[in-house]
């Protein structure tokens, strides 16, 4: 069965509008906060040097890691299901890297015909995109699709939390909802969020200032801005690391690296294809 449109699936409040909240990012982003998203890079792959490899960002949200990419040598394809993180990605192209062969389009990884048509990559990253796009399952194998033999496939997947991942699935369906809803939750979650980390601060002697400063070392992000995402961010699926390691062995991948959470948040894996 076909997709629904993205405009479509905003307009029933199946979907919330990332790009527009990455265009916001756009406006904090620092030569600082690009350097921190390159040794993130480079230490989950295991390179500083992309140089001479193909490099597919299904899912391009701000476009921060394709640029990343680019800035390591890879030569980079990017996508993204919503117009908006198109927009922001081309954004960091004509920024950064004007007249360059690094190739932005519309796309979906729920479109089988599309990704084939893409070919194969050396490296294909999709972080905290999957378990957005409706249909976990078919995002996970179609990903697979894209990556040569002996490539790499580094993905991250939100943590399974049980009863607690339902409760969340609720929270941001009703920010989806409508425009109420959206004010309801921003207007409970983010106070609470901005007083609990307050208070766990004044507890520990720690300047509660610094957490937002600091902030930009997990992966050049934004505080609010992740919170948005994570109240809004809807459609929401969730796996345990277990779910995805056995997922991929069946396909023939290895695990070449896993970072886990203990809580809410991403796990990120980076696997390797074998012949």
């Amino acid at each position: 069965m076909k997709e629904e449109s993205f405009e479509a699936q905003v307009k029933k409040g199946g979907r919330f509008e990332f790009g527009k909240n990455w265009r916001a990012f756009l406006d904090t982003l620092t030569d600082d906060k690009i350097e921190i998203a390159k040794q993130s890079l480079i230490k989950m792959l295991g390179t500083d040097s992309l140089a001479g490899k193909t490099f597919l960002d299904a899912g391009c949200g701000s476009g921060l890691f394709s640029l990343v990419a680019m800035k390591l040598g890879a030569d980079v394809h990017s996508f993204d299901f919503d117009p908006e993180s198109v927009k922001c990605t081309e954004i960091l192209r004509e920024r950064y890297f004007p007249g360059s062969k690094w190739k932005i389009e519309k796309g979906s990884v729920l479109d089988e015909d599309y990704i084939r048509s893409l070919g194969k990559f050396d490296i294909v990253y999709s972080w905290g995109v999957l378990h957005h796009t409706g249909n976990l399952n078919l995002a996970l194998n179609n990903v697979d699709l894209a990556v040569k033999d002996k490539g790499e496939l580094f993905i991250a997947i939100y943590n399974d939390e049980g009863s607690r991942s339902v409760r969340w699935k609720k929270v941001k369906k009703m920010y989806n909802s409508n425009f109420l809803g959206k004010s309801v939750i921003v207007s409970t979650y983010i106070p609470f969020f901005a007083l609990r980390f307050l208070l766990s601060d004044i507890r520990r002697f720690r300047n509660p200032f610094k957490r937002y400063k600091d902030y930009k070392q997990n992966r050049g992000m934004s505080l609010y801005h992740d919170w948005l995402d994570w109240l809004g961010g809807f459609p929401f699926e969730v796996a345990s690391p277990q779910m995805i390691f056995e997922y991929y062995k069946k396909r023939n991948y290895s695990l070449l690296k896993l970072k886990t959470v203990n809580g809410l948040g991403c796990n990120e894996f980076v696997f390797q294809k074998e012949v």
